[in-house]
């Protein structure tokens, strides 16, 4: 009998506190939480058949040792490539332009660039030269609705890549007597942005830095470039398409006595593109008429 009543007791106590609990709690929080309640990815889904990494285990060789006394000629040449031209789509690929892989790696510190105002990678621009030069910040006013107030704010405007539509080549070409073979190195490539005015009428165009390519070799070797056959699993990085040579492009200088280029000397017109075919045809001449038949 005593023990009926204490099993009675306990069950009657459980029962009120239970529903006590349930009275408690607000129905309208429960769906709260079950609705914004958001499961937690554990792991990025692969958009690949297979995770690709061969890319960024290359390596790259260094250039084979050449004595001075085994050039016997030399000649150096500024060329221009224009982004727009079809084989030069790959620099603009929209996924990951060129230009987004050199100022990415400026802005990080992974690749030293150098002043413009020479060729020669005299003076080296720091992070914070790099990054005053790819971004701008402009103070504008705005107004708060709630408060009916106006305020300062600060805007950051960062370059736009598609504003930069051509690259500046500097390459040395030069005869190894050792090899008997012409070569050609290229020694910096610096990049052209777009001036506009503010209603986005063209100015003129400028160069922001130079990149010295034979230091940049190894990170162009880890970024694959987007063939133009359709093939998106070809392992062709940067490297390998500069090295040999899958771009367009046009003389627009070479070295002289005078330190000039073309357009000095030639007024603007088709001339312009017969002189740097002129120039490129003197080169494979000179090599040519070393040889007798």
């Amino acid at each position: 009998m005593h023990t009926m009543f204490k099993s009675t007791c306990l069950f009657l106590l459980m029962f009120f506190v239970g529903t006590t609990l349930l009275q408690a709690q607000n129905p309208e929080e429960i769906e709260i939480l079950t609705e914004t309640s958001e499961p937690v990815d554990t792991e990025k889904p692969l958009d690949d058949v297979v995770k690709k990494e061969i890319m960024n285990e290359r390596r790259v060789l260094d250039y084979q040792p050449v004595r001075e006394s085994d050039i016997v000629w030399e000649k150096r040449i500024w060329r221009i490539i224009d982004v727009r031209e079809k084989m030069n789509l790959p620099f603009a690929y929209p996924e990951e332009p060129f230009f987004k892989i050199l100022s990415d790696a400026a802005t990080n510190g992974d690749l030293p660039v150098y002043s413009t105002e020479d060729d020669k990678f005299t003076k080296r621009l720091s992070t914070d030269d790099v990054l005053s030069m790819l971004s701008k910040t402009d103070t504008i006013m705005t107004f708060d609705p709630e408060t009916y107030e106006e305020k300062i704010t600060v805007v950051r405007n960062d370059i736009n890549w598609e504003n930069v539509k051509r690259f500046r080549i500097k390459e040395i070409w030069f005869f190894d007597k050792e090899t008997s073979t012409m070569q050609v190195r290229i020694m910096g490539i610096a990049p052209l942005i777009d001036e506009l005015d503010n209603q986005g009428n063209f100015r003129f165009e400028r160069p922001l830095f130079w990149v010295y390519y034979p230091g940049a070799r190894e990170l162009f070797a880890r970024h694959r470039v987007f063939t133009m056959g359709g093939n998106t699993n070809a392992t062709i990085s940067w490297e390998d398409f500069l090295e040999m040579r899958y771009f367009a492009s046009y003389i627009y200088k070479e070295s002289n006595v005078y330190d000039r280029k073309i357009e000095e000397y030639i007024p603007p017109s088709v001339d312009l593109l017969l002189e740097s075919e002129k120039i490129k045809h003197e080169i494979f001449n000179w090599e040519q008429d070393l040889w007798q038949y």
